[in-house]
């Protein structure tokens, strides 16, 4: 059960990273060692840096940090059509994560744009 107290970008990552996880686990050996686990720690880099930023009070910092994040997230957005592109994804999954994906930049997107605003 989603914990309502949360960001929901906090969340939508959180959701996304146990759906995506175990189809990366599944990947044949030599993708699963290299893709499947730079996918995988982009996603857990992801999540462990949204939540520090939850509790970073140093504007500056907070505003550089998620501009990062954002740049991570699109990496993780070409290894998953790098994925997808080595038939390792179906479609309907690979939507999904695109999907799901873009869901968590537009949020990522809005937080930037909230703290640029001051």
């Amino acid at each position: 059960m989603p914990d309502t107290s949360e960001l929901s970008i906090i969340q939508h990552t959180y959701d996304l990273i146990r759906w995506y996880i175990p189809i990366l686990n599944r990947m044949p050996l030599d993708y699963k060692l290299t893709l499947g686990r730079r996918i995988m720690d982009g996603l857990y880099n992801l999540l462990e840096n949204l939540i520090r930023n939850k509790y970073q009070s140093n504007r500056p910092i907070k505003l550089s940090s998620l501009e990062q994040l954002n740049s991570d997230l699109e990496i993780i957005r070409h290894q998953t059509r790098l994925a997808h592109q080595f038939e390792l994804l179906s479609t309907k999954r690979y939507e999904y994560v695109i999907l799901a994906l873009n869901e968590i930049g537009k949020e990522l997107g809005g937080w930037i744009k909230s703290l640029e605003r001051g």
